[in-house]
């Protein structure tokens, strides 16, 4: 280091010795965390990769990224001086609470919301572990509110939850029951099945009441469901525009679950926020999502994995057949909305796919046309956007939320060094580090 970067680096330090010192005189907690990254990428998609930076962290927000490596008095060191340190990867579409096996269909008959919420738990600690910092539970039991603010409140590991709860659907769509017998479907199916405009307005302002931050609509038949009702639309065009409508006077977005062409067209002109999956689109619904500036958020892995299981037999035959048909279309699609300039937040429908691995998606967003530069600032700048939460999370400078993790290769070369991350801080708490484990 250099004679003006020592001067430098030493009066930086200095500057945050004195802000802790302060700090602590005024009754806060000011422990100071500076992280020493070999090569930072702080914005993927928007900044060059800088190297040799100081991040310094207190009470679990970034408050200065620095040029060199200083070590205030009293600060804790972490030594990421050998690895590529980015932002905390933003996963737009899970269930944390479930994942699918062959026995999902008999759990539905043998665990509570208390088993879901344990599993939740440890499938959030799972999915932290593999770098992801904040995720978007799009439709899961009541249990996970309960997990979301646990997490929030620091009692359990896990990353950032923003959830809807059950998703609405109409009565037999997909987020209903089926393929039960009929005491079964009655002693399962709840108040987020809605038919007709007046119900599902009804649906909405219930799912805000258990505490929604968003609301999850099944805009279309799904995989998953165990009915050859298809993937086509399943709601009217009026009760879309309801459930929109009444989100929108109680403060929350929609985002609709959406496979056939009819049906996201008709979630995007109702004025839903984001589609999820978005399969049979085309340039002319490339064209109603930027118009109405809506994210489609792909779940390109959940294709893959539902098409793996058919071809292995281990999905009952109304779902096997869906998946032998969507599971192929969903690369093609991805490809088409990149090119159209559609916004594109990562996501990846995990609890479908095996927690922990969400990070295969952007192997398969690059085999869609992405470069790994555009793939990640898919699951850190735009999926903050796209949440409404760009001022707090998806970058690192000051002022954002110490969301932070490290590789050890860099990720622009070689994007499958995110399936393997080596460090991970969550709202400024070490999550993964092989120097402590």
């Amino acid at each position: 280091m250099s004679a003006l970067k020592s001067m430098l680096a030493a009066s930086v330090a200095a500057s945050v010795l004195i802000a802790s010192q302060a700090s602590a005189q005024d009754g806060e907690a000011a422990p100071i965390t500076v992280i020493h990254a070999g090569t930072l990428l702080a914005a993927p998609g928007e900044e060059p990769a800088s190297t040799e930076r100081s991040i310094v962290i207190q009470n679990g927000v970034i408050t200065g990224v620095e040029t060199g490596y200083i070590e205030p008095v009293g600060a804790e060191i972490v030594d990421l001086s050998d690895m590529y340190v980015l932002p905390g990867l933003i996963d737009s579409h899970v269930h944390i609470s479930g994942e699918l096996s062959a026995t999902s269909r008999l759990d539905r008959m043998t665990l509570d919301d208390a088993d879901a919420a344990l599993d939740g738990a440890r499938n959030a600690r799972t999915t932290l572990r593999a770098g992801f910092t904040t995720v978007r539970d799009c439709g899961g039991p009541m249990s996970i509110f309960a997990l979301r603010d646990a997490i929030r409140d620091g009692d359990v590991p896990g990353p950032r939850i923003l959830a809807s709860g059950p998703a609405i659907t109409p009565t037999g769509g997909h987020g209903d029951i089926n393929g039960y017998r009929h005491e079964i479907i009655d002693l399962f199916s709840g108040g987020n099945a809605c038919n007709g405009a007046d119900d599902c307005r009804r649906a909405v302002r219930e799912a805000v009441r258990a505490g929604a931050d968003f609301i999850k609509i099944t805009a279309t038949g799904g995989v998953l469901s165990n009915t050859n009702a298809g993937v086509g639309q399943q709601f009217f065009d009026d009760e879309l525009e309801a459930i929109v409508e009444t989100a929108r006077m109680l403060g929350r977005e929609v985002t609709a679950h959406a496979h056939g062409r009819e049906g996201v067209e008709a979630a995007l002109r109702a004025g839903v926020a984001s589609i999820e999956h978005g399969t049979y689109l085309n340039e002319m619904t490339v064209d109603l999502f930027n118009e109405h500036e809506a994210y489609l958020v792909p779940t390109v892995l959940a294709g893959v994995t539902v098409a793996e299981m058919a071809e292995a037999g281990m999905l009952p035959p109304a779902v096997r057949d869906k998946a032998l048909e969507v599971g192929p279309q969903m690369i093609d699609m991805l490809g088409i909305a990149r090119r159209g300039g559609v916004r594109i937040a990562f996501g990846t429908d995990s609890g479908v796919s095996r927690h922990g691995q969400n990070a295969r998606e952007l192997e398969l967003m690059l085999e869609s046309g992405f470069s790994a530069e555009e793939a990640i600032a898919a699951a850190t700048i735009v999926a903050a956007e796209h949440i409404n939460l760009e001022e707090e999370i998806g970058r690192i400078a000051p002022g954002f939320s110490a969301d932070i993790i490290a590789v050890s290769g860099d990720p622009y070369a070689n994007i499958s060094e995110m399936r393997d991350v080596d460090f991970v801080m969550a709202r400024g708490e070490v999550a993964l580090d092989p120097q402590r484990d």
